[in-house]
C-alpha cells in the first residue's frame, strides 16, 4: 500500500490495486483516535465491486455516528453533573 497522511478519526479511505486477471484488490481502512486499522479487504473483486464495498462502508460510517452522539451525551452528561 502506497504511504498516506494519517487518517483523521472516523475517515475511511478505500485503496485498490490491479489484480491479475482483470480484477482488482481492494482495501478499507479507518483512522481511529489512536491509530489506524484495516476494516476490510477483498482480494480479486471483477467488474462493479461497489456494491460489495459499499454495504460496510455504510455500516462503519452509521457505526462513527453513533459513538460520536454518545460520546458526546457522556461529556454532556459528566459536565451537568459536575457543573
Amino acid at each position: 500500500m502506497e504511504h498516506h497522511a494519517p487518517l483523521r478519526p472516523g475517515s475511511v479511505l478505500l485503496y485498490w490495486e490491479p489484480a491479475p486477471p482483470d480484477r482488482m484488490d481492494v482495501t478499507a481502512r479507518l483512522g481511529l483516535a489512536s491509530a489506524e486499522v484495516i476494516l476490510a479487504t477483498w482480494p480479486n473483486l471483477h467488474g462493479d465491486w461497489s456494491s460489495v464495498v459499499h454495504p460496510t462502508l455504510l455500516e462503519t460510517i452509521g457505526l462513527h455516528s453513533a459513538l460520536s452522539v454518545a460520546i458526546d451525551a457522556l461529556h454532556l452528561a459528566n459536565h451537568l453533573v459536575y457543573a
